[in-house]
């Protein structure tokens, strides 16, 4: 598979008089290969958005290289504009443009058929809600206008700044399967939340920063594997004789409530045969497997206790202030 996204050694400091200097990023890496969705992850304040910034060229890095599609950013994106949908950060309209109106400028200004307006508003669901204006919208309708202006140009790499920000349950859904009918067109698309259920459900690749350092990337499996710690959820009638006697057999238990949480198993059988010999007979016996939430939170260092949740898994599966959209349009002499 080839790069759609390569950095290397970024780095970029901000200087303020109050703050005085200050590293977003600090020698970072990151890798997106051709038709992944890639999820890129990080805390508040962890550079991730200084590194989708710099990534477009809206900043300058003070270090390292960046490419995109082959070309190295941020002087070659011009040859690559064409062919790259970015939203970085919550998106900002003309609250009196209509939905429909707002694609067409920015059609207009791009050189897209005029045709294509209404494909990206029923693609994003706002076929029927395109006469509106937009400052009629709700923050999810504003983020789904967003995404719809990024896929005017029917990108091949397309650049997600928290796209669910603002939507139900059932927009996030939508947006979710959006972006796997993306996948499957051939489109590579990066996106960054904080909805770390819904990056698990979407991304086959991830990369964790915290404090502008890489702490994680590759395979969301192959992540989740590496915070295995082989854990099964035990529930019996007797939990603190039962925590006794799994002791006594070398296992490391931990008690909670109405129930025990046995580590480093390597057989299952072995906690079923420990406490059958002694009569106790198991009601409950689940794996434990890491999900991406308390694996982002340890990797982090964002957890409040070092007992992180887990997800149960009976099958053992794997700043302040205004923001913006990075919208390119001049709408000055553009007749509408």
């Amino acid at each position: 598979m080839s790069a759609v996204i390569e950095i290397e050694g970024l780095r970029k400091t901000f200087r303020s008089v109050r703050q005085g200097r200050r590293v977003a990023v600090d020698g970072f890496d990151l890798l997106v290969e051709a038709g992944q969705i890639h999820g890129f992850l990080g805390p508040n304040g962890s550079g991730k958005t200084t590194t989708l910034r710099a990534l477009l060229g809206l900043v300058r890095a003070d270090a390292g290289r960046m490419a995109v599609l082959g070309h190295p950013s941020p002087d070659g994106l011009p040859r690559v504009a064409g062919r790259v949908g970015a939203i970085v950060e919550s998106p900002q309209f003309f609250g009196n443009f209509t939905g429909h109106r707002t694609l067409r400028l920015l059609a207009r200004a791009g050189g897209v058929p005029a045709a294509r307006v209404d494909e990206v508003l029923e693609r994003v669901g706002l076929r029927d809600r395109g006469d509106e204006r937009v400052k009629g919208y709700s923050l999810g309708m504003k983020q789904r206008l967003a995404v719809a202006s990024a896929l005017l140009k029917d990108p091949e790499l397309l650049i997600l700044d928290e796209p669910a920000n603002g939507l139900d349950p059932a927009g996030i859904r939508e947006m979710r399967d959006l972006m796997r009918s993306l996948a499957q067109a051939g489109v590579t698309v990066l996106v960054s939340s904080h909805i770390l259920a819904e990056i698990q459900l979407i991304c086959d690749h991830v990369t964790i920063i915290a404090r502008g350092r890489r702490v994680a990337a590759g395979r969301v499996d192959e992540v989740l594997a590496g915070f295995d710690r082989r854990e099964l959820l035990v529930r019996v009638d007797d939990p603190q004789r039962a925590g006794e006697l799994l002791t006594a057999a070398g296992l490391a238990v931990t008690g909670h409530d109405g129930h025990l949480v046995v580590g480093d198993v390597d057989d299952a059988t072995e906690v079923s045969r420990t406490l059958g010999e002694a009569g106790l007979w198991v009601r409950e016996l689940t794996p434990l497997r890491p999900d991406l939430e308390s694996v982002f939170l340890e990797l982090t260092g964002a957890a409040a206790h070092p007992t992180l949740p887990r997800q149960v898994d009976d099958s053992v599966l794997p700043d302040g202030g205004p923001r913006e959209t990075v919208i390119d349009l001049d709408v000055r002499g553009v007749d509408a």
